[in-house]
């Protein structure tokens, strides 16, 4: 056993790992409990400030560097759970909240305010680039997006058997069904069914950005994929935020205008994700704009909440 080193003398006395000793004429190990209770209570403090330390350097090394003056993307706030599945000491990543409600805005294309893409036949697709049974397939940069669904109501166990009702604007910012030139386009809109690990996945085209929004996908979430004929079914309605490093190399060519209109808005100033950021909406992505990109989020569902969303009225900027 190590010899245990002799007191350290101090003005205010003998004292040992910078605490004075209760019995300055006896030796360390004669000092009594309470001062071993606060040399081991002092030890355990001292290791995990250690830990800590060793897991900041690991997350400073992680972190990406940001450009002087550059704006950094808000990053989403995540807690970690045990996994859903319940083996040994697996954990998931998730946001530490429900996702946002958010407005459906003013062309969701579910029979809420005229269109209704939802009872056509077909609309159960995962490449929803052209327009159900033909027509126009929407051109622009590859884009893959990803949704998991987690089931707050059971400590987010994956939301497998929902369906996730998503659509977005064209290259050009226009929306199908309802924008000028594509009243009789229904591309860019589809509906996925959660599979069993509660993931729904579409091939679609990377958005445009126009006036007054940052660029972004709606979704509607529906208990079942036959409670999708009306949209007050949904149990969710919310919106996925595009990463601003990826719109600006998307929008550096062949998309007119975007470029400009993402000049103007922010994370922060957007009049749907400016509430917080868009801290619990900003997708993970991969890829780049020659290839295209992938997009996920992980979306958490709390079914005993009532959901507040819904269609907004046209008009003004788009939401």
């Amino acid at each position: 056993m190590s010899a245990i080193p002799d007191p350290t003398q101090t003005p205010a006395g003998p004292a040992y790992e910078g605490r004075l000793l209760d019995r300055p004429d006896e030796e360390v190990v004669d000092q009594g409990a309470p001062f071993d209770i606060r040399t081991l209570m002092s030890r355990r403090m001292v290791l995990s400030l250690v830990g800590l330390g060793a897991g900041g350097a690991v997350l400073a090394a992680c972190a990406p560097a940001i450009a002087s003056g550059a704006t950094a993307t808000p990053t989403p706030t995540l807690t970690t759970t045990p996994s859903p599945t319940g083996t040994s000491a697996a954990t998931t990543a998730v946001p530490a909240a429900e996702i946002p409600d958010e407005t459906a805005g003013p062309f969701p294309g579910d029979g809420s305010n005229g269109p209704d893409a939802l009872t056509d036949s077909g609309i159960i697709r995962q490449d929803i680039r052209s327009s159900i049974g033909g027509g126009t397939t929407a051109a622009g940069v590859p884009l893959t997006f990803s949704l998991n669904l987690l089931d707050m109501a059971n400590g987010d166990a994956p939301f497998a058997g929902v369906a996730v009702y998503a659509w977005h604007c064209d290259q050009q910012g226009r929306y199908s069904m309802y924008s000028s030139g594509v009243e009789n386009e229904t591309y860019l809109r589809g509906v996925q069914v959660a599979d069993a690990n509660g993931r729904v996945s579409f091939t679609s085209v990377f958005p445009g950005c126009y006036s007054g929004r940052w660029p972004h996908i709606h979704f509607e979430v529906y208990p079942t994929a036959a409670a999708i004929t009306d949209a007050s079914n949904a149990i969710a309605t919310s919106q996925l935020a595009l990463p601003q490093a990826a719109c600006e190399a998307v929008y550096a060519s062949g998309y007119d205008g975007s470029a400009q209109n993402l000049a103007r808005v922010s994370l922060t100033s957007d009049t749907v994700f400016g509430d917080d950021g868009g801290a619990l909406q900003i997708a993970a992505m991969t890829g780049d704009a020659g290839t295209g990109y992938t997009a996920t989020l992980t979306v958490r569902v709390d079914t005993r909440t009532a959901p507040t969303a819904g269609s907004a009225p046209g008009g003004g900027n788009r939401p």
